[in-house]
């Protein structure tokens, strides 16, 4: 896909889609297709997989591949792909976005090496010389909060020149001064995508590309209806969805994501609620809130509810 033409097709909701495990802690392979199936039929105008919500830093290598290549099969060109292919080691990092490439994704996303602390001229060359390797499109994944450490934009804004791949970012930066600073030096036409749930709404106001919003694994029809209220210029339709799934993206992250979101998917029968270690569920109190905002916003009926 040409860079130009990746730029106007890839925009919209991106489910980054969790990783189901059986309780013995296997890849439940029927599930996840299942699941991305599911998000497809349910609006979602993008998968990604094996980002912060399909718990990568769990999983080996032949897993990471294994889970992005069944994805690229049940997509099958529906919608687009962008599966995260970054890690804290380099060379796998080269590997997993080599890889991408070779099964034919649309873009791979590369988080910003968390615990590491790289400075910005070594995460600089880093990203370079990942995209360097490739021809596929490549998304930057700032999160400073998981990474402790941010990319700055005088860094993106050089990678941007350097590297004609390098399209966009998900930001999952809270410093919205911070992301209106990305547009104005790395291009108005550069791919913003909101990381963060309660940004989704306004950076597409400052001309943002879209989300990759965890919420969308629980609701996705309502989290895509707010892309396309915005884009169909129904702007108080898009603010009435913000607010209205505000709740249910504050539940979201009372732990660690992805543990509320697989116990709301398992409240709702489409998973087993299974972490892998390091990673467990969250409290009982946190279970209640999540079930009662569910019921709430009508994801869930009391009839359908049991223990």
């Amino acid at each position: 896909m040409a860079y130009e033409e990746a730029k106007k097709k890839l925009r919209g909701s991106i489910c980054p889609v969790i990783t189901p495990f059986t309780e013995s802690g296997e890849i439940d392979e029927k599930t996840f297709i299942e699941l991305i199936n599911w998000q497809i039929v349910s609006g979602s105008h993008g998968i990604s997989v094996t980002g912060t919500s399909g718990e990568p830093s769990s999983m080996t290598i032949a897993e990471r591949k294994r889970v992005m290549a069944l994805a690229k099969e049940t997509i099958d060109g529906r919608v687009f792909f962008t599966p995260g292919t970054g890690s804290t080691n380099h060379d796998e990092t080269m590997e997993l976005t080599k890889y991408a490439e070779e099964i034919g994704a649309d873009a791979a996303m590369v988080i910003v090496p968390y615990y590491n602390k790289p400075n910005q001229e070594a995460l600089y060359h880093h990203f370079k010389t990942v995209a360097d390797s490739v021809s596929i499109p490549i998304i930057i994944y700032n999160i400073p909060g998981r990474s402790a450490v941010n990319m700055e934009v005088g860094t993106m804004k050089r990678l941007v020149e350097d590297c004609p791949n390098i399209i966009g970012v998900k930001e999952s930066n809270k410093d919205f001064e911070h992301v209106n600073r990305v547009l104005l030096n790395c291009g108005r036409d550069f791919l913003l995508y909101s990381g963060i749930e309660l940004l989704c709404y306004p950076m597409l106001a400052i001309g943002g590309a879209g989300f990759i919003s965890a919420t969308a694994n629980v609701e996705p029809k309502r989290v895509a209806e707010l892309y396309n209220a915005w884009n169909a210029g129904d702007v108080k339709k898009a603010q009435d969805l913000h607010f209205e799934l505000m709740p249910l993206n504050d539940v979201l992250f009372k732990d660690t994501n992805p543990s509320p979101v697989k116990v709301a998917l398992g409240m709702m029968g489409k998973i087993t609620p299974k972490l892998r270690l390091p990673l467990g569920l969250p409290s009982a109190e946190i279970q209640d809130e999540v079930r009662e905002t569910l019921l709430d916003l009508s994801i869930l009926s009391e009839e359908s509810t049991v223990g």
